[in-house]
Protein backbone atom coordinates (compact mmCIF):
# COMPACT_ATOMS: atom_id res chain seq x y z
CA UNK A 1 0.00 0.00 0.00
CA UNK A 2 1.19 3.68 -0.50
CA UNK A 3 1.66 5.20 2.91
CA UNK A 4 1.72 8.57 4.94
CA UNK A 5 3.10 7.92 8.53
CA UNK A 6 2.42 10.27 11.31
CA UNK A 7 5.00 9.96 13.79
CA UNK A 8 6.86 12.24 16.46
CA UNK A 9 9.13 10.98 19.19
CA UNK A 10 12.21 8.03 19.31
CA UNK A 11 9.17 5.72 20.23
CA UNK A 12 7.77 6.13 17.08
CA UNK A 13 11.19 4.93 15.20
CA UNK A 14 10.92 1.40 15.31
CA UNK A 15 7.57 1.18 13.25
CA UNK A 16 8.59 3.93 10.58
CA UNK A 17 12.11 1.40 10.01
CA UNK A 18 10.02 -1.45 9.65
CA UNK A 19 7.76 0.50 6.79
CA UNK A 20 10.33 1.49 4.96
CA UNK A 21 11.72 -2.17 5.10
CA UNK A 22 8.75 -3.57 4.07
CA UNK A 23 9.42 -4.91 0.41
CA UNK A 24 5.31 -4.62 0.30
CA UNK A 25 4.61 -1.03 1.13
CA UNK A 26 6.07 2.80 0.12
CA UNK A 27 6.27 5.28 2.86
CA UNK A 28 5.37 8.49 0.28
CA UNK A 29 5.55 10.81 2.95
CA UNK A 30 5.96 12.01 6.84
CA UNK A 31 3.59 13.60 8.93
CA UNK A 32 4.92 15.12 12.18
CA UNK A 33 4.92 17.59 14.65
CA UNK A 34 6.59 21.31 14.10
CA UNK A 35 10.29 21.35 14.95
CA UNK A 36 10.64 22.50 18.87
CA UNK A 37 12.93 23.44 21.75
CA UNK A 38 15.11 20.50 22.91
CA UNK A 39 18.19 20.04 25.18
CA UNK A 40 19.95 21.74 27.35
CA UNK A 41 20.78 25.10 25.17
CA UNK A 42 16.88 24.91 24.10
CA UNK A 43 17.96 25.17 20.34
CA UNK A 44 15.30 24.08 18.04
CA UNK A 45 15.16 20.39 16.34
CA UNK A 46 13.51 18.47 14.10
CA UNK A 47 11.54 15.52 15.66
CA UNK A 48 13.06 11.93 15.71
CA UNK A 49 10.81 10.85 12.97
CA UNK A 50 11.47 14.01 10.59
CA UNK A 51 15.19 13.23 10.87
CA UNK A 52 15.07 9.37 9.97
CA UNK A 53 12.60 10.46 7.06
CA UNK A 54 14.78 13.63 6.26
CA UNK A 55 17.97 10.84 5.94
CA UNK A 56 15.62 8.62 4.00
CA UNK A 57 14.75 10.94 1.49
CA UNK A 58 10.76 11.28 2.27
CA UNK A 59 8.92 14.19 2.08
CA UNK A 60 8.21 15.36 5.47
CA UNK A 61 4.98 17.49 6.34
CA UNK A 62 4.90 19.62 9.91
CA UNK A 63 1.55 20.74 10.37
CA UNK A 64 0.30 23.40 12.94
CA UNK A 65 -2.49 22.04 13.22
CA UNK A 66 -3.82 19.01 11.17
CA UNK A 67 -6.72 20.70 9.90
CA UNK A 68 -5.36 22.95 8.04
CA UNK A 69 -6.24 23.68 4.73
CA UNK A 70 -3.19 23.11 2.80
CA UNK A 71 -1.76 19.95 4.81
CA UNK A 72 -5.45 18.55 3.90
CA UNK A 73 -4.98 19.20 -0.05
CA UNK A 74 -1.28 17.83 0.16
CA UNK A 75 -2.61 14.53 1.94
CA UNK A 76 -5.06 14.17 -0.95
CA UNK A 77 -1.95 14.83 -3.39
CA UNK A 78 -0.35 12.05 -2.13
CA UNK A 79 -3.45 9.88 -2.39
CA UNK A 80 -2.43 7.00 0.37
CA UNK A 81 -4.13 3.91 0.51
CA UNK A 82 -3.76 4.25 4.53
CA UNK A 83 -1.84 6.04 7.32
CA UNK A 84 -0.66 4.60 9.88
CA UNK A 85 0.63 6.53 12.89
CA UNK A 86 2.89 6.36 16.01
CA UNK A 87 2.50 8.50 18.52
CA UNK A 88 1.82 11.83 16.81
CA UNK A 89 0.75 13.95 19.32
CA UNK A 90 -2.12 15.77 17.82
CA UNK A 91 -5.72 15.56 17.20
CA UNK A 92 -6.59 14.65 13.59
CA UNK A 93 -9.82 15.96 12.51
CA UNK A 94 -12.66 14.16 10.66
CA UNK A 95 -11.33 15.73 7.23
CA UNK A 96 -8.51 14.17 7.51
CA UNK A 97 -9.74 10.49 8.61
CA UNK A 98 -11.80 10.69 5.25
CA UNK A 99 -8.71 11.23 2.91
CA UNK A 100 -7.01 7.44 2.70
CA UNK A 101 -9.56 4.67 1.93
CA UNK A 102 -8.19 2.23 4.53
CA UNK A 103 -8.35 5.20 7.07
CA UNK A 104 -5.53 6.10 9.81
CA UNK A 105 -4.43 2.83 11.92
CA UNK A 106 -2.74 3.61 14.96
CA UNK A 107 -0.31 1.80 17.32
CA UNK A 108 -1.53 2.56 20.63
CA UNK A 109 1.18 1.18 23.86
CA UNK A 110 -1.80 -0.17 25.53
CA UNK A 111 -4.14 -3.23 26.11
CA UNK A 112 -7.10 -1.43 24.52
CA UNK A 113 -9.54 -0.31 25.94
CA UNK A 114 -7.53 0.22 28.92
CA UNK A 115 -5.35 3.19 29.59
CA UNK A 116 -6.93 5.37 26.60
CA UNK A 117 -4.91 8.71 25.54
CA UNK A 118 -1.92 10.47 26.13
CA UNK A 119 -0.19 8.74 28.91
CA UNK A 120 -0.65 4.86 28.99
CA UNK A 121 2.65 3.11 29.85
CA UNK A 122 3.49 5.57 32.45
CA UNK A 123 -0.23 5.13 34.35
CA UNK A 124 0.47 1.13 33.74
CA UNK A 125 3.79 1.42 35.48
CA UNK A 126 2.13 3.83 38.19
CA UNK A 127 -0.59 1.58 38.56
CA UNK A 128 1.35 -1.77 39.35
CA UNK A 129 -0.30 -3.21 36.16
CA UNK A 130 2.10 -6.89 35.90
CA UNK A 131 0.75 -6.87 32.27
CA UNK A 132 0.39 -3.94 28.97
CA UNK A 133 0.90 -4.41 25.54
CA UNK A 134 0.22 -2.35 22.32
CA UNK A 135 -3.13 -2.38 19.91
CA UNK A 136 -3.22 -1.53 16.37
CA UNK A 137 -7.09 0.21 15.97
CA UNK A 138 -8.65 2.35 13.14
CA UNK A 139 -8.95 6.00 14.33
CA UNK A 140 -12.24 7.38 15.29
CA UNK A 141 -13.16 10.82 16.25
CA UNK A 142 -13.59 9.73 19.77
CA UNK A 143 -10.37 9.65 21.98
CA UNK A 144 -8.93 6.13 21.33
CA UNK A 145 -12.18 4.07 20.72
CA UNK A 146 -11.97 2.79 16.88
CA UNK A 147 -12.42 -0.83 16.52
CA UNK A 148 -9.02 -2.93 17.50
CA UNK A 149 -7.05 -5.42 14.28
CA UNK A 150 -4.97 -6.63 16.68
CA UNK A 151 -2.67 -6.56 19.88
CA UNK A 152 1.13 -7.77 21.58
CA UNK A 153 1.35 -8.12 25.52
CA UNK A 154 4.14 -7.32 27.43
CA UNK A 155 5.18 -8.06 31.25
CA UNK A 156 5.72 -5.17 33.38
CA UNK A 157 8.70 -6.12 35.34
CA UNK A 158 9.35 -4.69 39.02
CA UNK A 159 12.24 -2.16 38.42
CA UNK A 160 10.93 -0.76 34.81
CA UNK A 161 10.79 2.57 34.07
CA UNK A 162 8.40 4.03 31.80
CA UNK A 163 11.66 4.31 29.48
CA UNK A 164 12.40 0.57 30.11
CA UNK A 165 9.05 -0.79 28.82
CA UNK A 166 7.99 1.76 26.15
CA UNK A 167 11.46 0.61 24.49
CA UNK A 168 10.13 -2.90 24.26
CA UNK A 169 6.28 -1.98 23.41
CA UNK A 170 8.16 0.19 20.62
CA UNK A 171 10.08 -2.75 19.06
CA UNK A 172 7.47 -5.15 19.50
CA UNK A 173 4.41 -2.84 18.29
CA UNK A 174 6.78 -2.11 14.88
CA UNK A 175 6.06 -6.02 14.31
CA UNK A 176 2.33 -5.65 15.25
CA UNK A 177 1.84 -2.13 12.99
CA UNK A 178 3.50 -4.08 9.76
CA UNK A 179 1.63 -7.57 10.26
CA UNK A 180 -1.87 -5.09 10.72
CA UNK A 181 -0.77 -2.94 7.88
CA UNK A 182 -0.13 -6.47 5.76
CA UNK A 183 -3.49 -8.27 6.61
CA UNK A 184 -5.03 -4.66 5.77
CA UNK A 185 -3.88 -5.22 2.09
CA UNK A 186 -4.80 -8.94 1.57
CA UNK A 187 -8.16 -8.22 3.01
CA UNK A 188 -7.57 -11.06 5.81
CA UNK A 189 -8.01 -8.85 8.85
CA UNK A 190 -10.78 -7.14 10.12
CA UNK A 191 -11.20 -4.76 12.76
CA UNK A 192 -13.11 -5.33 16.28
CA UNK A 193 -15.36 -3.25 18.53
CA UNK A 194 -13.76 -2.29 21.84
CA UNK A 195 -15.21 -3.74 24.77
CA UNK A 196 -17.26 -1.49 26.64
CA UNK A 197 -16.19 -2.69 29.93
CA UNK A 198 -12.54 -2.46 31.28
CA UNK A 199 -12.27 1.25 29.67
CA UNK A 200 -9.82 3.71 31.49
CA UNK A 201 -8.19 6.79 30.51
CA UNK A 202 -4.60 7.73 30.83
CA UNK A 203 -3.85 11.83 30.89
CA UNK A 204 -1.27 13.27 30.39
CA UNK A 205 1.67 13.36 33.49
CA UNK A 206 2.92 16.86 34.35
CA UNK A 207 5.63 18.32 36.22
CA UNK A 208 3.23 18.52 39.32
CA UNK A 209 1.69 15.30 39.17
CA UNK A 210 5.16 13.94 39.13
CA UNK A 211 6.35 15.49 42.86
CA UNK A 212 6.59 12.37 45.72
CA UNK A 213 4.60 12.50 48.07
CA UNK A 214 6.61 10.85 51.28
CA UNK A 215 3.48 10.31 53.27
CA UNK A 216 2.48 7.92 50.35
CA UNK A 217 3.69 4.20 51.19
CA UNK A 218 6.57 3.00 49.58
CA UNK A 219 5.36 0.89 46.84
CA UNK A 220 3.20 3.95 45.67
CA UNK A 221 6.76 6.35 46.09
CA UNK A 222 8.41 3.38 43.86
CA UNK A 223 5.80 3.10 41.23
CA UNK A 224 5.89 7.37 40.76
CA UNK A 225 9.22 7.54 39.92
CA UNK A 226 9.51 4.40 37.81
CA UNK A 227 6.47 5.86 35.90
CA UNK A 228 7.74 9.24 35.73
CA UNK A 229 11.69 7.74 34.30
CA UNK A 230 12.67 9.50 32.06
CA UNK A 231 9.40 12.04 32.14
CA UNK A 232 8.81 14.01 33.33
CA UNK A 233 11.48 13.19 36.06
CA UNK A 234 10.01 12.58 39.58
CA UNK A 235 11.20 15.34 42.14
CA UNK A 236 11.13 16.63 45.76
CA UNK A 237 12.26 19.36 47.15
CA UNK A 238 15.62 19.71 49.57
CA UNK A 239 16.64 22.85 51.80
CA UNK A 240 13.61 24.81 49.68
CA UNK A 241 15.31 23.91 46.55
CA UNK A 242 13.74 21.14 43.27
CA UNK A 243 15.82 17.36 43.38
CA UNK A 244 14.58 15.09 40.72
CA UNK A 245 14.99 11.72 41.84
CA UNK A 246 16.08 8.37 39.77
CA UNK A 247 14.15 5.28 40.62
CA UNK A 248 14.25 3.63 44.27
CA UNK A 249 14.91 0.77 45.35
CA UNK A 250 12.34 -0.90 48.13
CA UNK A 251 13.72 -1.25 51.78
CA UNK A 252 11.61 -3.27 54.02
CA UNK A 253 14.22 -4.58 55.69
CA UNK A 254 15.39 -0.98 56.92
CA UNK A 255 14.50 0.55 60.30
CA UNK A 256 11.42 2.68 59.95
CA UNK A 257 12.24 6.15 59.21
CA UNK A 258 9.37 9.50 59.53
CA UNK A 259 8.00 10.51 55.80
CA UNK A 260 10.96 12.53 54.41
CA UNK A 261 13.10 11.99 57.02
CA UNK A 262 17.03 10.79 55.38
CA UNK A 263 19.75 8.25 56.93
CA UNK A 264 22.70 8.21 54.71
CA UNK A 265 25.31 5.86 55.47
CA UNK A 266 28.36 4.01 53.60
CA UNK A 267 25.58 1.51 52.22
CA UNK A 268 23.67 3.92 51.26
CA UNK A 269 20.69 6.59 51.48
CA UNK A 270 17.18 6.11 52.69
CA UNK A 271 14.02 8.08 53.13
CA UNK A 272 11.10 7.88 54.88
CA UNK A 273 7.80 6.77 53.24
CA UNK A 274 4.14 6.42 54.82
CA UNK A 275 5.22 2.71 55.26
CA UNK A 276 8.66 1.73 55.34
CA UNK A 277 11.73 3.53 53.46
CA UNK A 278 13.18 3.36 49.82
CA UNK A 279 16.37 3.27 49.04
CA UNK A 280 17.46 6.24 46.68
CA UNK A 281 19.37 5.52 43.78
CA UNK A 282 20.05 8.61 41.49
CA UNK A 283 19.71 12.18 42.29
CA UNK A 284 20.05 15.57 40.03
CA UNK A 285 20.10 18.86 42.09
CA UNK A 286 18.81 22.02 40.56
CA UNK A 287 21.08 23.35 38.35
CA UNK A 288 23.28 20.55 38.40
CA UNK A 289 23.94 17.29 36.91
CA UNK A 290 23.02 13.50 37.72
CA UNK A 291 24.80 12.19 40.50
CA UNK A 292 24.16 8.81 42.79
CA UNK A 293 22.62 9.01 46.18
CA UNK A 294 25.55 9.17 48.37
CA UNK A 295 27.79 11.47 46.64
CA UNK A 296 24.81 14.07 46.57
CA UNK A 297 24.69 12.97 50.78
CA UNK A 298 28.49 13.60 51.80
CA UNK A 299 28.40 16.95 49.13
CA UNK A 300 25.14 18.30 51.12
CA UNK A 301 25.99 17.35 54.48
CA UNK A 302 22.71 15.84 55.43
CA UNK A 303 21.90 16.80 59.25
CA UNK A 304 19.22 15.15 61.61
CA UNK A 305 16.75 17.92 60.87
CA UNK A 306 16.89 17.68 57.48
CA UNK A 307 13.64 16.28 55.30
CA UNK A 308 12.69 15.37 51.64
CA UNK A 309 9.26 17.26 51.17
Amino acid sequence: MRLVFAGTPDAALPSLRALLDSPRHEVAAVVTRPDAQSGRGRKVHPSPVAQLAEESGIEVLKPSKAGDPEFLDRIRAINPDCCPVVAYGALLPQAALDIPPHGWINLHFSLLPAWRGAAPVQHAVLHGDEITGASTFRIVKELDAGPVFGVVTEEIRPEDTSGDLLARLAESGAGLLLATLDGVEDGALEARPQPSDGVSFAPKIGVEDARVDWTAPAMRVDRLVRACTPAPGAWTEFRGQRVKLGPVRLAPEADKLAPGEIAASKNGVLAGTGSHPVEIGEVQPQGKRLMSAGEWARGVRITAQDRLD
